[in-house]
């Protein structure tokens, strides 16, 4: 008796210390399993339906699905709809088609698209030289120092944000499509990508190889300068090499033609937009996770060495929309970013959080909010698409609004996609807005120093 006391003791205890260490004893794992209990007939049928097909295609709520309607009280004038394929263009497609319209209707065009494969060449090339320079800057540190270990894992991608867009227009201009058309790697450019980042993390440990020798800075930028050779050769056989200057000419929807003219790229883009100035534009952010009304920067959060990092103001969503109403209002699209891929029906062309209803589904709860969602890395910016159109009430509050998408016009409503002003709250992260629209006391907010973000902050990992 004793004994058997004496046992059902030690069960008891290594029970407890299972339990206490976090192991999954049989115990738990009998407890667990009684609280599904498959014999129950509802998950019974549960498993056969969820295992056999797809969770949005039985998570659909029908008390919303196809009732959208696509019209809006005010919509910038938009024509055409891209398509950026197998690529992370999204923001350089967003930055482009906001110039767009502007062309069709200067030259009465019946349609016009820019090269996204010129600037995407250059994209890349700048890229690769921030990072080799990077390598440079940082090569007295140790290997395992975060920023060395940040820099290799992330050498170069065709992700960005409006900034970089700014940049490579700035310095490199802009050229028809017909000029330097798509190729098979800017529409689908995952291989070639996977090339340069080696060639790059190859390059940028003989630079670290270099530096332990004690080069000059002279003789790291001298095998710098013979690393980008490499570079150029891959991005031109994959692209083809851009031009430094071409010939071009309109021709109307009537089918009129304008006088051939020589350009550059640069002078391209000044004939085009002789008033554009990229230090006009702001980028606004919405994230609860930081205080609101203050200046942040991104460090290392551009393409092109001497260009603009990453800055934005951080505010309240009521006064995004207040300001992006404005240029909405105004004929003015907007470069704008969001988390696409929540609550999204490709089929209608929507994004609202009444779309699937997940929790139904599965008997759980899903209700952590936006802050929490940034911060658990559940919830960031994912792409870049243009902000055109916003339906109101009566009293003038936003209902719904539409993006103009960059892929292609079999997607969504025919290219576009329609969201609730709930999903703008939730899924919104930032909206680039002309001065113009803003109040003096937003404006003023630019005065400040910027606090500067680390790159592996969890609110710009998922950027494109």
């Amino acid at each position: 008796m004793k004994y058997s006391v004496f046992v059902f003791c030690l069960l008891i205890a290594a029970y407890s210390i299972a339990q206490n260490n976090g192991q999954i004893s049989e115990t738990r794992l009998n407890e667990i399993r009684r609280s599904f209990d498959k014999d129950l007939g509802h998950n019974k049928a549960l498993i056969n339906a969820i295992s056999a097909n797809d969770i949005n295609s039985l998570a659909i709520n029908r008390n919303v699905c196809g009732k959208a309607e696509h019209h809006f009280k005010y919509k910038v004038d938009v024509k055409g709809i891209t398509d950026q394929k197998s690529s992370g263009r999204c923001w350089m497609f967003a930055g482009l088609n906001a110039l767009r319209p502007t062309v069709i209707s200067e030259y009465e065009l019946s349609s016009f698209e820019f090269s996204t494969n010129y600037l995407f060449f250059w994209d890349q090339f700048e890229k690769s030289n921030l990072f080799l320079e990077s390598i440079i800057k940082t090569s007295a540190l140790p290997e395992d120092d975060r920023m060395v270990e940040w820099l290799f894992k992330n050498p170069i991608g065709d992700g960005g944000v409006w900034n970089s867009f700014a940049n490579l227009v700035e310095k490199y201009g802009v050229v028809p499509s017909r000029i330097m058309p798509e190729t098979h790697h800017s529409e689908n450019t995952g291989r070639m990508r996977q090339i340069l980042a080696t060639k790059l993390r190859q390059q940028g440990t003989e630079l670290r190889e270099l530096a332990t020798k004690n080069a000059a800075n002279k003789d790291m930028q001298k095998s710098k300068t013979e690393m980008l050779k490499e570079i150029y050769r891959i991005l031109a056989l994959c692209l083809g090499e851009p031009p430094t200057s071409f010939e071009y000419r309109f021709i109307n929807k009537k089918g009129e033609a304008n006088n051939l003219e020589t350009y550059t790229p640069q002078s391209f883009f000044k004939k085009l937009f002789p008033d554009y100035n990229t230090d006009d534009f702001v980028m606004l952010m919405n994230d609860p996770s930081r205080e609101y009304y203050k200046l942040y920067e991104i460090e290392l959060d551009r393409n092109v060495l001497e260009g603009k990092n990453w800055k934005y103001i951080n505010l309240p969503n009521s006064e995004i929309k207040k300001y992006a109403i404005e240029s909405i209002k105004d004929n003015e699209a907007m470069y704008a970013s969001c988390d696409v891929g929540k609550f999204l029906s490709k089929e209608d062309g929507t994004l609202d959080v009444d779309n699937y209803d997940y929790e139904s589904l599965f008997g759980i709860t899903l209700d952590m909010d936006k802050t929490r969602r940034i911060k658990t890395f559940a919830s960031g910016s994912s792409h870049a698409m243009l902000l055109i159109a916003v339906d109101t009430d009566k009293e003038d509050k936003p209902i719904m609004w539409q993006f103009e998408n960059s892929w292609g016009a079999s997607h969504g409503h025919n290219g576009y996609l329609s969201f609730t002003d709930e999903w703008f709250d939730e899924y919104m992260f930032r909206v680039v807005v002309n001065k113009k629209y803003l109040e003096t006391k937003t404006i003023k907010i630019l005065e400040q120093e910027p606090i500067i973000l680390p790159p592996w902050d969890p609110m710009f990992l998922m950027d494109e």
